[in-house]
């Protein structure tokens, strides 16, 4: 092992340790770009469109106000095959083409009627691949919601430590 090395290897990573915050000065998260995932920002809005189809905002609270179109993003790229990710985008570039067929717009440019009519003919249609699309949307969608913090605590009445415990009950009864 050779002392004078690691001393200088030691005192370089200081120098730069000490010199970070006057180079990062002024850098917030939100002004950082995104990182680049699997999904281009079109296809993460027709994400968010076709969550928002599903679970609109109401009287009450909807998908997309809990979050859940960044749950179905990080949740396609990270706990999905590269097979089923290329099924979604295929099956997103579809349900765009048939909605500028249809009305002349994007998915996420059309009106709230048009986004259902949209989704409930590919819930009933021949082919399996678009059946199985709109199936992974909806469960996934319907989970996402349910397992948000709002819903859970909000509506659901969620604790962590279900019942209360009562140390000193007499027993005899």
């Amino acid at each position: 092992m050779n002392r004078r090395n690691s001393l200088k290897t030691l005192i370089a990573g200081a120098g730069g340790l000490a010199s970070l915050p006057a180079w990062a000065h002024e850098w917030l998260p939100v002004s950082l770009p995104p990182p680049v995932g699997v999904f281009s920002s079109g296809e993460q809005q027709a994400l968010a469109s076709i969550a928002d189809t599903i679970i609109p905002q109401g009287n009450a609270i909807g998908a997309l106000s809990v979050g859940v179109d960044k749950f179905l993003v990080g949740l396609f790229e990270q706990c999905y095959e590269a097979d089923v990710q290329e099924n979604l985008k295929k099956q997103i570039v579809g349900l765009n083409t048939q909605a500028q067929e249809k009305h002349k717009h994007d998915f996420p440019e059309c009106t709230p009627d048009q986004r259902e009519a949209l989704l409930v003919s590919w819930s009933s249609a021949g082919d399996e691949s678009a059946k199985a699309f709109f199936d992974l949307m909806k469960s996934e969608t319907i989970r996402g919601f349910n397992t948000s913090r709002e819903v859970m605590l909000g509506y659901l009445k969620y604790k962590l430590v279900p019942g209360h415990y009562y140390g000193c009950v007499d027993a005899t009864h």
